[in-house]
């Protein structure tokens, strides 16, 4: 439960992860966008934005919102999604520079498990991947690059992200208690729930610290939109 706040949290600074754990640089997908797509020969992929001396690719910027439409976001404008494959970009130049290791298949394969599950049926899945445009292969991509990331992220900063007792009863006095009582749900002693408040405010720690270091490297990159449809 702890992880999966954690990868919530982080959602919302890096929504669609849309990252390739294994490279630093962004690699075109060959696949088609949908699931049981045309047998007809994919559209050549173009440039959506340059990065330093890298590139962001219209696939990727399709994927993004692909998932991003299949988990039920509103969709988002293409400078926006351009935006959050930019900080992607950043954090995994960081985690490859580390050498930081992917995530074991396992978990990926748990995670993806979890993922479908959410939707009642592998059929009911497969036909909301075919709605929002999006293969299934894709969605583990996907998955497993929001693993890699966040853990990473998780290695980065959590020994910077110091909870202090104080903070823990601030927040269960100031949040957790008065939320449940509206709900009119019990409210357990804070002895008992205190490792996991801390937990969540050391996530909301790390998550804070992430935002302000991708503000600040975001701010020293050269990064150019090339507008859709102009090619590369």
């Amino acid at each position: 439960m702890r992880r999966a706040i954690y990868i919530l949290e982080l959602a919302f600074l890096l929504c669609g992860l849309g990252a390739l754990p294994a490279h630093a640089q962004s690699i075109p997908h060959s696949e088609p966008s949908a699931v049981g797509g045309s047998s007809k020969e994919p559209p050549i992929d173009g440039v959506a934005a340059r990065i330093e001396d890298d590139v962001i690719l219209e696939s990727e910027v399709s994927e993004s919102a692909a998932f991003q439409k299949l988990v039920g976001d509103q969709p988002k404008p293409r400078s926006e999604l351009i935006r959050e494959l930019a900080d992607q970009w950043i954090v995994r130049g960081e985690a490859n520079t580390t050498k930081f290791p992917p995530p074991p298949a396992a978990e990926v394969d748990s995670d993806y498990q979890q993922f479908v599950k959410q939707f009642g049926s592998l059929e009911e899945f497969q036909k909301r991947c075919a709605a929002a445009g999006i293969t299934e292969t894709a969605v583990r991509r996907q998955l497993e690059q929001q693993l890699y990331l966040a853990h990473f992220l998780d290695y980065r900063f959590r020994a910077a992200a110091q909870v202090d007792d104080k903070e823990v009863e601030k927040y269960y006095d100031d949040e957790f208690a008065p939320q449940l009582k509206a709900r009119g749900e019990h409210v357990p002693a804070l002895e008992e729930v205190e490792d996991t408040i801390r937990e969540v405010l050391v996530q909301r720690a790390i998550t804070e610290r992430a935002a302000k270091w991708l503000d600040e490297t975001r701010e020293r990159l050269k990064i150019d939109i090339v507008p859709q449809g102009s090619g590369s």
